[in-house]
């Protein structure tokens, strides 16, 4: 990269208790026979006993089935059929159980997850995918999870490019999977849309951004595509529980989610995610151009020199308006998270480079001026 300092832009924009108190006069009669009340039956007073035991057992099962009810529940797939499923680092039974759910091989997760705690199997579930038949009891689900499969893994950093996936697939492989094939089958996300929903607005772009990092098995039999399906299923596992209400109010969809989180994986540190998200959430909102050094680079193939940034083209946020074409990278979850709640600021610009000993520095600032004067 050239000497110049990296620099990134991004321009814009009890209440009180009231008491009351009233008083009474209270008359008190004493040998007046009119205020003596004839002793009462207990009859009334135990048939209301019974009556509220009752709706109290009434309310205590009906929760109770509603508990049973809210469990996630499937149709089981038939005796001759299978079904795979992907186990990834980190996963624990309760995600498995709900993978096994939705192929069909277990009718209730929770059942399973609360299976494998019986059994005492929770630390014992290894990561791999798996082909298991329909009709497969739960206990030798967990037993297969347990044994594992044979094979391999490889590991996708988070902010690997499509590119940077292919030759890691391609040399875990001995070349069986080669760059060109990975890349190529990973070239048209409609072709795995009817699959994976959340590749509704990808069109016809490639998956980049969406072949989620994290470390995977492989072996033999793998090809492309079921090493791309496995990276999908983890994606959609990984990102099911993002609130994208923040998003979504400012006109984001989840493709672009996954767009501007590529770019802020390579912009921002562990601890500025948040912050630096806000900066870019600014500039759009004030429809200013990102001018990301970041997503120069992704077009050039290496650190953007001034004449990179200079020259335009289709990923050139300095030159271009929005968000680039396509995700830059797959981003990590952490990442993802900070652009569906990022910090609330009125910062318009950052900066970042190492101090004086070699620590990464972030500045940031709400006017052009401040910027200047954080380098200058």
């Amino acid at each position: 990269m050239a000497s110049r300092k990296q620099v990134t832009y991004s321009e814009r924009p009890n209440h009180a208790a009231r008491r009351a108190h009233a008083q009474g006069e209270r008359a008190f009669r004493t040998y007046d026979t009119s205020f003596i009340r004839p002793k009462r039956s207990k009859a009334p007073a135990i048939i209301s006993l019974v009556v509220l035991v009752v709706v109290l057992a009434l309310i205590i099962f009906g929760i109770a089935s509603l508990v049973r009810g809210c469990s996630p529940q499937t149709n089981l797939i038939g005796s001759g059929e299978t079904a795979t499923i992907t186990v990834a680092e980190g996963e624990g039974a309760g995600a498995i159980g709900k993978s096994l759910t939705s192929a069909g091989l277990v009718s209730d997760a929770n059942k399973f997850t609360s299976r494998v705690a019986e059994l005492g199997k929770s630390s014992s579930l290894k990561t791999g995918t798996y082909t298991i038949a329909g009709g497969t009891s739960v206990d030798d689900i967990i037993g297969i999870l347990e044994a594992g499969v044979s094979g391999e893994t490889f590991t996708v950093p988070e902010g690997s490019t499509l590119k940077q996936t292919a030759a890691i697939v391609s040399k875990a492989t001995n070349g069986r999977i080669s760059e060109n094939d990975f890349i190529q089958a990973a070239s048209n996300a409609s072709v795995y849309a009817g699959s994976y929903s959340f590749l509704a607005s990808a069109g016809t772009h490639s998956l980049e951004g969406f072949l989620f990092p994290k470390t995977y098995a492989f072996d033999d039999t793998s090809t492309a595509d079921s090493i791309i399906r496995a990276m999908l299923d983890q994606f959609k596992i990984e990102t099911e529980s993002l609130d994208l209400s923040y998003a979504t109010s400012k006109g984001l969809s989840l493709y672009d989610v996954v767009n501007l989180a590529s770019i802020v994986e390579k912009e921002a540190d562990a601890d500025h995610r948040t912050t630096v998200a806000s900066v870019f959430y600014n500039r759009l909102a004030d429809k200013m151009r990102l001018q990301s050094d970041a997503t120069v680079a992704y077009f050039v193939g290496h650190d953007p020199t001034a004449d990179d940034v200079a020259t335009e083209n289709e990923y050139n946020t300095y030159f271009i308006d929005g968000l680039p074409p396509t995700p830059i990278n797959s981003p990590g979850l952490a990442t993802l998270q900070a652009v569906c709640a990022p910090e609330t600021t009125k910062y318009l610009y950052f900066y970042f480079a190492p101090d004086d000993k070699g620590v990464m520095q972030y500045y940031f600032s709400e006017t052009y001026e401040e910027h200047r004067a954080t380098f200058e």
